[in-house]
């Protein structure tokens, strides 16, 4: 099975957008306005994400750059699959050898919709056979399996009996940045972090407080993008860096992106603040933001204590509901009693129940579906009259 987030429509791609980028599901927006703002071209908005550029250089650059995706897609080739020997056989016609040879792994992982063709385990084993027999024909071996960390991961749409065949740029998910050395229960992935950020419509500019920080995502992806630190530069490697046409030439390429990232990086950021009432998450926390290389304040605090910022400035968190940790509607109505004393300020809350919103006792200038996981939110966006 595929992972959720990954849904490239493939009838309606063009040669100008080869690229996919994967996105937590209503946060598509804040990536294709993410991919503009860093210089991407033939940006277009999808269910699941976002289709753009064209050239293997530009997907490099953006797994190196991009905060609100999970995975940066190359689509390889789209061929008619109504059976499995069509699906076989179109597998087998492209050139392999440019990406696996015998002392390479890979892994295939697919989704079916509407198509004759129903079961993803089918299809991921006809499309690793068609790959593995070519490379063996014309080699005298084979490269293995490994679906835990594969050198090359490839995942197989099929849609109404037409096969789309991608190529993972980014190896493991682009969520993990590097610097999360541990984290506290459900912790909030730092890719959905980013897009509540850029939906909460905070300009990098004014001072920002998580009071219920938990593990300090949300605070440290602040740090980051104020700083213009890419995300990428805390990763070791990205899947496209373990092919086998990963060069000379393209090391040289990589090396280049990461120099010129590194040359944007500014020396400071606005305040970034975080509080909680857990020691145990703080010093995760600061762990976490040692590792990430930012600079955010950290407090033991309740939430009912929050006071305003000065300037006035964003209040954006993640506050623990029933799906997935324990919340109550004492905690709910004493958040929203601090939080509505905050005039002149912006309020972003991912609300993972409605007792959230109730709590306050205006309604949010603001609400948008985002998913966190499995886990349909609201992110409330609020304005607070003091």
């Amino acid at each position: 099975m595929v992972e959720k987030g990954y849904n490239p429509p493939p009838e309606k791609s063009s040669p100008e957008t080869r690229l996919f980028a994967t996105a937590a599901r209503g946060t598509e927006g804040a990536l294709r306005d993410e991919l503009r703002e860093l210089g991407f071209r033939t940006v277009r908005a999808e269910r699941g994400g976002v289709h753009f550029g064209g050239e293997l250089a530009e997907g490099a650059r953006a797994c190196l750059e991009l905060r609100t995706a999970i995975r940066v897609l190359y689509r390889l080739d789209v061929f008619p699959a109504p059976d499995g020997t069509a699906l076989y056989e179109g597998v087998k016609a492209l050139d392999w050898s440019a990406y696996l040879t015998a002392q390479h792994t890979l892994s295939v992982r697919s989704v079916c919709r509407d198509s004759r063709l129903s079961h993803s385990q089918f299809v991921a084993q006809k499309t690793k056979d068609a790959i593995v027999d070519q490379l063996r024909e014309r080699n005298g071996e084979r490269p293995s399996v490994d679906r835990a960390d594969p050198d090359l991961t490839l995942f197989v749409h099929l849609v109404r009996d037409v096969c789309t065949v991608y190529l993972d740029l980014s190896g493991e998910s682009l969520h993990r940045r590097g610097y999360r050395m541990q984290a506290m229960e459900a912790p909030l992935k730092e890719s959905l972090a980013a897009a509540i950020l850029r939906l909460a419509g905070w300009d990098r500019q004014r001072p920002l407080v998580d009071p219920m920080c938990g593990s300090g995502t949300i605070a440290i992806e602040a740090a980051l993008w104020a700083r213009r630190i890419a995300p990428g530069l805390l990763r070791e490697r990205f899947g496209l860096e373990r092919w086998a046409c990963h060069d000379e030439a393209a090391r040289r390429g990589m090396a280049d992106l990461r120099e010129a990232a590194l040359a944007r990086i500014l020396p400071s950021s606005p305040p970034i603040f975080g509080s909680d009432l857990d020691p145990a998450a703080l010093t995760i926390a600061a762990e976490n933001a040692r590792a990430a290389g930012v600079t955010v304040t950290w407090s033991q605090r309740d939430v009912a204590d929050l006071t305003p910022l000065s300037p006035p400035g964003m209040v954006v968190t993640n506050p623990p509901y029933g799906e997935r940790l324990a919340g109550s509607d004492a905690l709910f109505a004493s958040m929203a009693t601090a939080m509505e004393r905050l005039r002149g300020h912006q309020v972003a809350l991912l609300a993972g129940t409605p007792a959230i919103a109730r709590a306050f006792h205006h309604d949010a200038t603001k609400s948008l579906s985002v998913y966190n996981g499995d886990i349909e939110c609201r992110l409330l966006l609020i304005t607070p009259s003091g």
